[in-house]
């Protein structure tokens, strides 16, 4: 019997993970997959995890204000790229911690490197360059730094020598201001698919 490749989606579309295309799902299959997906291995200090349509939402914002810090607003098409700069592990349903990554070898690289292909083709977003990537990574960079301290329990020491992480965690949640809240408190999966959701419906519309 051959060997199965495909997934079923909740919309009832078939994901095949090892030939992906850009219609093997839909926003809210993609949306649901993040919010139902975990950061940190799914460790938190507090009663749940933090999903990556959470962390999806707060690099798109953080890279924003430092976008705009800088003098230069940032485009729509750019912020549709950072709020999808995860989108393969929703369609996985997998967040691989970093110690595991070594371990999970060539073939696991090309399955997520093969569904963010897909993701960039069905959404036309632009491939990084290395300015916008660096810009990226900083903002990543911060988001991890700060839910290392307020959603799991790092020390900033720790987060410097242990997770090799050298932006300073924030004190202030930066999805707050937008949605209020308790802040850094991990989201129900409902309302961060929702709130993911909305976001990359609004930003889809900007970017037609």
């Amino acid at each position: 019997m051959e060997a199965r490749a495909w997934v079923r989606m909740p919309s009832a579309r078939r994901l095949d993970l090892l030939d992906p295309t850009p219609f093997d799902w839909d926003d809210s299959d993609l949306a649901l997959g993040l919010a139902r997906t975990y950061r940190w291995g799914g460790h938190s200090a507090w009663r749940r995890p933090l999903s990556v349509a959470q962390h999806s939402l707060s690099v798109m914002h953080l890279r924003a204000a430092d976008s705009l810090a800088r003098g230069t607003p940032l485009a729509p098409l750019q912020a549709l790229r950072e709020l999808l700069h995860d989108a393969e592990e929703g369609l996985l349903g997998f967040d691989c911690i970093s110690p595991l990554k070594p371990f999970l070898g060539e073939g696991f690289k090309a399955l997520s490197q093969r569904l963010e292909q897909a993701v960039f083709l069905r959404y036309g977003l632009p491939r990084w360059n290395q300015r916008d990537y660096a810009a990226h990574k900083r903002a990543d960079h911060l988001a991890a730094a700060s839910e290392a301290v307020h959603v799991v329990g790092w020390s900033a020491a720790e987060v410097r020598r242990t997770l090799q992480i050298r932006s300073q965690p924030l004190e202030h949640d930066p999805l707050v201001a937008i949605y209020g809240g308790v802040a850094w408190e991990p989201w129900e999966p409902a309302l961060a698919c929702e709130r993911f959701l909305t976001q990359l419906e609004q930003l889809k519309t900007r970017t037609a």
